[in-house]
């Protein structure tokens, strides 16, 4: 699914109207259908609704919401604000409400009491919509900060009042509705997929409206969530006579004294991803326990007892996997060095490969085109410094895959993975269960598995991001968000690739 500027879903609106065609106030009524009918799902007709309607489209959509409604029998009152000239079809939808007489509409002026707000009320907010850049003031203000003082629950029409579709860098949060839910059309907007975000967008649905399919098609935009039919499409059947030869041998340099758990999870996920062979190369402390924690997989022995220091041959290898558990001793930053400039194979660096490579921002220049970087918030701002706020942190994460030509994987409850080319792709599965120590690790295998297998960098990227998250998803339902461990998401890859297939 693409995720369009606020400017460009207007342009597409505008498209849709001139060419499907169909009138600008019967689109309104086919968004309305859809807020009326999510609400009737989710709430009973003994709790009042209260619809606080600006004088624009967005008021627009919660005064024909609030017919739809009343006619289901749900008690509706109507707060109209007045401090702007309405819309046309903010008009329209007004005088809709105003001939049946179902709704007790209330008109509220700068300088009027504020109505009061039971905490069982739903308040459904149409204040602004995503037309509006600038921060809320006066009137307008005062009815948001009232309704986040008092509202228990608070669902958003297409976007929170206040927020902005984009960059909120610079916004008074304090003048930005606080949704529980938001209910948007067509495309999520940017900023649903930034943490400083989301006490005010709360859970968000997508609701599709039919907008044209063409202009839809023909509209450039950088950024797209990740879907099942894309990710299926990478893997294509396996053939009768395939041989663990024809899905490539993965190389994972990993584990250090105390952390050789990491180069297990790793190991294994890697090879739970479809690879064919998989070699740890760990310090020779860690033989026995990659020989019994993980007899799948061979092994390569450093030269160092407790520490990587050096790769090994890198012949036999399609893809090499380097961080997990690794330490950052000035030793291994050596051995990074050294298969850098060796290495003409895929890598995916994590973990403690990415702090080292942040000690020396001079190895940047020597990553091989196409390496896939794993980071979290942290270790990437150590990479490329620090960032006030999330959306600034992506703005530098995709400068630094278009400057240094990689893939950087940017962790967090809807990754991002930013291409060399420009393009950017947000993953929608997972869930906070899977923030816990040695998930990062699974999916440093996962990506390297896929890449031994012969996926191009950015495909292994995406199918490992999602993959990662539906494993999480398929052991949630079982185990919940609060037992789950790392290893769960490898128990359930399998689960994950017959729900991809599926």
């Amino acid at each position: 699914m693409k995720i369009f500027e606020a400017t460009q879903v207007r342009l597409i609106d505008a498209y849709t109207i001139e060419h499907e065609p169909v009138i600008s106030i019967d689109l309104m009524e086919r968004a309305a259908i859809r807020l009326a009918g999510w609400y009737v799902r989710h709430f009973h007709t003994d709790k009042k609704v209260l619809i606080f309607a600006g004088p624009g489209n967005n008021g627009g959509d919660a005064l024909a919401m609030a017919r739809l409604l009343a006619e289901r029998q749900f008690r509706v009152v109507c707060h109209l604000l007045c401090f702007g000239t309405p819309s046309e079809n903010n008009a329209i939808n007004k005088e809709r409400l105003k001939a049946p007489n179902l709704v007790r509409l209330v008109e509220l002026r700068e300088g009027d009491e504020l109505p009061s707000i039971d905490p069982h009320d739903v308040v459904i907010d149409g204040v602004f919509g995503s037309g509006l850049s600038r921060t809320p003031a006066g009137f307008a203000a005062q009815v948001i900060q009232h309704i986040n003082k008092h509202a228990s629950t608070t669902v958003a029409i297409d976007i929170p009042s206040g927020l902005s579709g984009e960059d909120n860098s610079h916004k008074d949060y304090n003048c930005v509705i606080r949704a529980n839910y938001t209910l948007t059309f067509q495309f999520p907007f940017l900023s649903f997929f930034f943490e400083n975000n989301d006490p005010y967008v709360g859970q968000w649905r997508v609701h599709d409206i039919k907008l044209h399919p063409k202009i839809i098609s023909d509209t450039y935009s950088r950024y797209q969530t990740l879907e099942k039919e894309g990710i299926r499409s990478m893997f294509p059947p396996r053939n009768r006579f395939s041989h663990k030869g024809t899905f490539g041998h993965a190389l994972l340099i990993s584990g250090c004294y105390g952390m050789m758990g990491a180069a297990l999870l790793a190991g294994e996920s890697c090879l739970r991803s479809g690879t064919g062979l998989v070699t740890l190369h760990v310090p020779r402390f860690g033989y026995n326990v990659i020989q019994t924690g993980f007899p799948e997989a061979m092994v390569s022995l450093d030269q160092s007892d407790i520490l990587f220091s050096e790769p090994p041959d890198l012949t036999p290898y399609t893809a090499i996997g380097i961080g997990p558990g690794l330490g950052c001793k000035p030793n291994s930053g050596k051995g990074l060095k050294i298969l850098l400039e060796k290495s003409t194979v895929p890598l995916v660096i994590d973990a403690d490969g990415l702090n080292l490579l942040s000690q020396h921002p001079e190895w940047y220049e020597l990553l091989p085109e196409g390496t896939i970087l794993t980071p979290h918030p942290k270790e990437f701002d150590r990479l490329a410094g620090e960032s006030e706020n999330a959306f600034k942190r992506h703005l530098k994460q995709i400068d630094f895959a278009e400057r240094y030509r990689v893939i950087v994987v940017l962790k967090g409850a809807f990754t991002g993975i930013a291409t060399p080319d420009g393009q950017y792709w947000f993953n929608t599965t997972g869930n906070p269960g899977m923030a816990t120590g040695g998930s990062g690790d699974v999916l440093t295998g996962i990506i390297t598995g896929l890449l031994a297998q012969g996926l191009p960098p950015v495909d292994a990227s995406c199918a490992g991001v999602f993959l990662h998250g539906l494993a999480g998803d398929m052991a949630v339902k079982g185990l919940s968000q609060e037992a789950m461990l790392a290893g769960d998401l490898i128990t359930h890859m399998g689960a994950a690739f017959r729900e991809l297939h599926s």
